[in-house]
């Protein structure tokens, strides 16, 4: 029988305890909650690993749901925050730097025309479809099935898998994700399954008149990256173009990560609006909204409000000058993407020494790992696979020194940090995993036997 590294999560555990006496799970995100016994508290992170409150050492391919795309605390970006700490904060009034900034990612996204700043993705995604219905005078939206655009109400729409039965011919029901959602808002939405081409053109001929705008993540950041394909993408502009709806492109998760221009730059589409975050400064807190300039214009006094105190702040705005300018300027995105196939490379060969079928959707920098011939091509098709062997596996990686999220719909993502020896050493824990849990499956054979 394989020997489990079994982590000291004594001071973790402690301080969970404490903790669950003035925070809801313990936590400050329902996402970090793993378990009474196995959510860890972060002591620090350098490069591409994290050190928990024990001292467990972790190859980190989560990084904040990818934002640490150079690495935890990279020089360069902190010592570029530091100088913005001596601007002073907040004025609510402007800086000279926000200007610099937007004039880098409209260089570097020329659908990026006029920018406005936000703190997180979920607000400039707020913010990006405010803009939209203002602009188009509709109230309706498209969002794709699976995808992920932040926690507010009007996104927080899903197909009701577990409850729906394919053979009725009738599409899944559309329900609210969280509890606390007015159920009258779903009157607004409008579901379709990603790469489904029939089923968007329909949309688009019987309600294009409500609708304002479609809400496309093409390579889902929040659902294993699974990818629309370019014909699928361009369908979607050339519909948004005949119809009169704005095509808002979600690259919270991929702007500036899976190329200088973003996943839109890979379709060759230009989006109307664009939404950035997570990559933007290198895990400070900015993001923005940004498209055609006529449009942006909407922006303004008696049109669509935009605001915020703490927008464009003047740390998290001198970090996005210099990380920005590190991933323009620099082969940052070439060396994460080649350390991304190096480690895809490495987890084919382990697999297919087992006879284990896989395969991989998403980019180098940001990909996820299914346990089938083909990867799923929407929610629905991911929905219906088996996951089970990934959920398993992820449990003994955190018990093995890396950390990837136990949800299997999140992809993993690369940093210009990561190295060899982070390669090496998640290689040897994923070999260690799969053979846990395939002796825990025969195991379980047996027992049924």
């Amino acid at each position: 029988m394989l020997k489990r590294n079994q982590r000291d999560l004594t001071a973790s555990n402690a301080h969970f305890k404490k903790a669950l006496k003035r925070l809801p799970l313990g936590v400050a995100s329902t996402f970090r909650y793993w378990g009474d016994e196995r959510t860890i508290y972060v002591d620090h992170g350098k490069g591409g690993r994290t050190w928990d409150i024990d001292g467990n050492c972790y190859v980190d391919y989560r990084l904040g749901y990818g934002p640490a795309i150079l690495g935890y605390a990279d020089d360069r970006v902190d010592e570029a925050a530091r100088k913005g700490m001596e601007v002073g904060g907040v004025f609510a009034l402007s800086t000279r730097r926000e200007l610099a900034v937007a004039e880098r990612m409209a260089k570097m996204v020329p659908a990026a025309e006029l920018v406005r700043f936000s703190n997180s993705g979920t607000e400039a995604v707020m913010a990006a479809l405010r803009l939209a219905r203002a602009h188009t005078g509709k109230d309706s939206y498209i969002l794709i099935e699976g995808g992920y655009h932040g926690l507010f109400d009007a996104a927080m729409w899903m197909s009701n898998m577990d409850q729906w039965d394919p053979a009725s011919g009738l599409d899944p029901q559309t329900v609210p994700y969280s509890r606390g959602i007015p159920q009258r808002l779903k009157d607004l939405v409008y579901l379709t399954p990603m790469n489904d081409a029939n089923r968007l053109e329909d949309i688009f001929k019987k309600h294009s008149a409500h609708i304002g705008a479609m809400l496309i993540e093409p390579m889902m950041g929040n659902c294993c990256a699974i990818s629309a394909t370019t014909e699928f993408v361009q369908l979607a502009r050339g519909l948004c173009d005949k119809y009169g709806v704005l095509l808002i492109i979600d690259e919270v998760k991929t702007g500036f990560r899976v190329a200088r221009g973003g996943v839109q730059s890979l379709h060759g589409v230009t989006p109307d609006i664009t939404t950035f975050a997570k990559a933007m400064a290198n895990g400070y807190p900015i993001a923005a909204v940004a498209g055609r300039e006529d449009i942006m214009r909407t922006f303004r006094y008696g049109g669509a409000a935009h605001g915020g105190t703490y927008t464009a702040h003047s740390v998290s705005l001198a970090a996005a000058e210099k990380c920005l300018e590190i991933l323009d300027e620099t082969p940052a995105l070439a060396t994460l993407a080649a350390y991304g196939e190096s480690l895809k490379a490495g987890i084919k060969k382990i697999l297919d020494a087992r006879g284990i079928v896989h395969s991989f959707s998403g980019h180098p920098s940001m990909f996820g790992l299914f346990f089938a011939p083909e990867p799923p091509g929407n929610y629905r098709d991911w929905k219906r696979s088996d996951y089970s062997f990934y959920d398993r596996m992820a449990y003994h990686l955190h018990d093995l020194g890396i950390i990837c999220e136990p949800d299997s719909r999140e992809p993993w993502f690369m940093c210009e940090a990561h190295d060899q020896s982070c390669l090496a050493d998640s290689l040897r824990a994923i070999e260690a995993a799969v053979d846990l849990t395939l002796e825990e499956q025969a195991s379980e054979r047996r027992a049924k036997a």
